[in-house]
């Protein structure tokens, strides 16, 4: 998401300093055609999951979930821009290399990630040796029997915080993929006291003193939740807050991967 948000900042810029060259100030065009696929990247994936949001309306405008259809988003900023071009004709050079810049940014981004060493091997669990609350010593690939989510959180992190009762509702949901939750740097007090005041009852909440777990997947950000298949292999990541909606599609998308195991065996 930062890529796509990168290559628009650099495309706006871009396209307003070709309209100004031009003689015209296009800052107007250029935010209004961002806003509408903005708009219509939120409501679409709204509109995918949206029994996760009627049940959460407030949720809709939270963007913080990062839930976004970027196909559907492009699509209706190129179909304003168009529809912009033919009432205002002086709009076509900057709108057209605002959109180039961010395409060629966007595709580039993309193809750079996907083949940036290591990228194209699945990090694996490792091998951490952690800590239950009550003092326990708990091997993390002990949970490689079946699909996996790990969640790095802190009682002092407010989005962690959020999320919980959303992961609370989704453990329960889904009894065939393990849920842990990781703590990072806090005592077994702590955690105890947060999940009391909360009323979080929550399976395989362990302590992480040195977080490990972060420095293992070069996550330090908080909260971080990892999906990894059954063979321990990670699937998908998340960092920032999770909604319903964004849990939800995750764990779908593991699901499928999980299928793909099982066809393969």
């Amino acid at each position: 998401m930062l890529l796509a948000f990168g290559a628009i900042g650099l495309g706006i810029a871009v396209g307003r300093r070709s309209g100004l060259r031009s003689g015209v100030d296009a800052t107007t065009w250029l935010w209004r055609t961002v806003l509408v696929g903005l708009v219509a990247a939120r409501l679409a994936y709204v509109w995918q999951w949206h029994d996760a949001y009627l049940r959460d309306p407030l949720g809709i405008l939270d963007v913080r979930d990062g839930g976004w259809d970027v196909a559907i988003g492009a699509a209706a900023a190129f179909v304003y821009a168009s529809t912009l071009v033919r009432r205002r004709p002086q709009a076509k050079r900057p709108l057209l290399a605002a959109g180039i810049v961010t395409a060629t940014i966007g595709v580039i981004g993309t193809i750079v990630l996907a083949f940036w060493p290591g990228s194209q091997q699945a990090p694996r669990i490792p091998a951490l040796e952690l800590r239950a609350l009550d003092g326990r010593s708990v091997a993390l690939q002990q949970f490689t029997d079946r699909p996996l989510v790990l969640n790095l959180w802190a009682t002092w992190c407010g989005p962690c915080r959020r999320e919980m009762p959303v992961l609370q509702q989704a453990q329960a949901s889904h009894p065939d993929v393990r849920f842990v939750f990781l703590n990072q740097g806090e005592t077994a007090a702590q955690v105890e006291r947060f999940l009391h005041a909360e009323n979080l009852v929550l399976d395989n909440v362990l302590l992480d003193p040195w977080q490990e777990a972060g420095k293992s997947f070069g996550r330090v950000a908080l909260p971080t939740t990892l999906f990894f298949d059954s063979n321990g292999r990670l699937v998908s990541s998340r960092v920032g807050e999770l909604s319903e909606a964004t849990l939800e599609q995750r764990l779908r998308h593991q699901a499928a991967a999980e299928a793909r195991i099982r066809a393969q065996r």
